[in-house]
């Protein structure tokens, strides 16, 4: 029986967009996969990009990177990006994980179980996780990768950006030897210079803007349907939805659509919110529902069981993130399990 919300992942895209990134930096690709990528589902994408050309992937805590290497077997290089927490050690060896240590206290206890592979994190101003510069450990044994992360990638005139290239260059000067990895996805076209010896793009792998905006060089990966459920003619003075979010100034035609903020589609995209049906870009009427959202067809051939695109290659992602108020990370991690994935 087919889903009333269904997210279509085009592998074939992701592939593009991978080989995309290779061209643009000239460096190699090592994709985050974190948090199941990005929603589309870390051993699909995963295995599609190592059939690419992928040997390391980046996830964010040591479950997925635990899961990963079960999906991906023991050839590629796995890095967790939490590091080494207490009693963490175990696990990540267990999997042939390499934290990338980011305090004294993750570095001590990586020691203490015996060392190995491992990445070490700079923080050059973003602030998060990381040694400060002037705090940065002797090199070691073990210590295969030097990285930071950008702020503001995505604001190529940010004059942030050069400051920390030329903070982490000065810093990864005294790892020689180790991958140097800076760029993320917005930070891939913000010149080679960025690209050091590798780069480490999210986003832009699964279908986003580098700007947070459409960009035509970055192919749709995600595309969220659902299923139109109930066809209704509403008088004008009438409402749709709770709270009466729309009033009708006119006899609207409106379609009750299968997807709501259970599946993904967050309430806040009820103000602004726009989905693809039937050739044309239409409005969102009124407030987003747990399981519906309704949409505006009027004058359109539209019928009970026809799908409408949330967002897709007729609905940009990035697009569909802003009128949500929000961007397209947050828009792909959102989406529910309630939602299949199909490939």
């Amino acid at each position: 029986m087919p889903s009333p919300a269904l997210l279509s992942v085009d592998l074939n895209a992701l592939a593009r967009n991978f080989h995309t990134l290779e061209a643009v930096t000239g460096a190699p690709v090592h994709p985050v996969v974190k948090a199941d990528a990005y929603g589309l589902g870390a051993e699909a994408c995963a295995t599609r990009l190592m059939a690419e050309g992928a040997r390391t992937f980046f996830v964010a805590r040591a479950d997925e990177g635990v899961a990963l290497r079960a999906a991906l077997g023991d050839a590629p290089v796995i890095y967790v990006l939490d590091g080494c927490h207490d009693g963490a050690a175990g696990v990540l060896k267990a999997a042939n994980l390499r934290p990338v240590l980011n305090q004294p206290r993750q570095m001590q206890a990586w020691s203490q179980a015996g060392g190995g592979a491992c990445g070490v994190q700079i923080d050059t101003g973003l602030n998060r996780l990381g040694f400060r510069p002037e705090d940065a450990p002797e090199p070691f044994e073990g210590l295969d990768l030097i990285m930071s992360h950008l702020a503001c990638a995505d604001e190529p005139n940010q004059p942030m950006n050069r400051r920390q290239r030329d903070a982490f260059e000065i810093a990864a000067a005294r790892y020689p030897g180790a991958t140097r990895s800076l760029a993320n996805s917005g930070g891939c076209f913000l010149g080679r210079d960025y690209s050091f010896d590798a780069v480490r793009p999210g986003v832009c792998l699964y279908g986003g803007g580098p700007q947070g905006r459409p960009d035509d060089r970055i192919a749709a990966v995600a595309t969220l349907t659902a299923e139109v459920l109930q066809v209704r003619d509403v008088r004008a003075e009438e409402s749709i939805g709770y709270s009466r979010g729309f009033v009708a100034d006119r006899p609207v035609r409106a379609a009750v659509v299968a997807a709501g903020y259970a599946d993904g589609v967050m309430r806040a995209y009820g103000q602004g919110g726009a989905a693809w049906v039937s050739g044309e870009i239409r409005p969102l009427l009124g407030r987003v529902s747990m399981d519906v959202c309704t949409l505006d067809v009027t004058g359109l051939d539209v019928a009970v069981g026809d799908r409408v695109e949330l967002f897709g290659a007729n609905r940009h992602l990035d697009e569909a993130a802003a009128a949500a108020g929000t961007i397209s990370y947050e828009l792909l991690t959102a989406i529910s399990d309630r939602v299949p994935r199909a490939y």
